[in-house]
């Protein structure tokens, strides 16, 4: 570690020790914390190690377990059915077996009931409808009055889905966090600041939500700080001990 940086993560401290989170020590903070990822950054941008940068998302639904489809073929009727997915992603076809649909678009059943059906029919016409499927969801979670798991029944945003989890605690920060799935294996985290928004400013910044979306709330600084405090401290009033 070079001395600038040693110099920086010493003085960040000190702050942190003597000030707790006035707005001039927090404003220090942050100019402290972005020299330091800006000092990590150029020495990542010197490294040979290269990042896969996350996929966009496919919005389009894909199937999941409990799911119920209906199958028609047009050309040969008496293979029409209606199957559930079963726990392990699969679904049983008449005269085919089984296959495993669970991730797959209904665009990607299709082609995987042809390819299970190549055998006996020649070029089929497949058509697949969601019959019974997962509901969409999101979760909001941290310092609101109801935090769960809510329906995404309509076009909800972020302020909304804080409002339908019975809105802000009082240790509540406004500065809230969301998580997004962009593809299997990658998240997306937004720091959203709904300070401005909920004072009619950058109305245009409220995020509408997605399926499988979380909003996390964070708690407070101080109201955790004074969870490590006795109370008498700072207010005049010797702390019982």
């Amino acid at each position: 570690m070079d001395e600038s940086r040693i110099a920086i993560l010493a003085l960040l401290c000190l702050v942190l020790f003597l000030g707790g989170p006035s707005p001039a020590s927090a404003q220090l903070n942050r100019a402290l914390l972005a020299g330091a990822s800006s000092n990590t950054a150029s020495q990542s941008a010197q490294s040979d190690v290269t990042h896969v940068a996350p996929a966009e998302r496919d919005v389009r639904y894909k199937i999941c377990r409990e799911d119920v489809l209906t199958i028609s073929f047009e050309l040969t009727p008496d293979l029409n059915q209606k199957v559930t997915v079963q726990p392990d992603g699969y679904i049983s076809l008449r005269s085919a077996g089984n296959i495993r649909v669970e991730g797959l678009t209904l665009a990607g059943v299709v082609e995987a009931i042809k390819k299970a059906y190549e055998t006996r029919l020649h070029d089929p016409i497949i058509d697949v409808d969601l019959l019974d499927f997962q509901k969409p969801v999101f979760t909001v979670l941290g310092q609101v009055g109801k935090p769960g798991q809510y329906d995404l029944r309509y076009d909800t945003t972020v302020t909304q889905a804080i409002a339908l989890a019975g809105g802000f605690s009082e240790s509540a920060k406004t500065q809230v966090f969301l998580y997004r799935a962009v593809s299997a294996d990658w998240a997306e985290v937004r720091e959203l600041k709904l300070k401005d928004i909920l004072h009619g400013k950058k109305i245009s910044e409220d995020v509408h939500l997605r399926p499988g979306d979380m909003i996390f709330v964070p708690e407070k600084w101080i109201a955790n700080f004074r969870k490590y405090v006795p109370y008498g401290i700072g207010t005049g009033v010797s702390p019982n001990i």
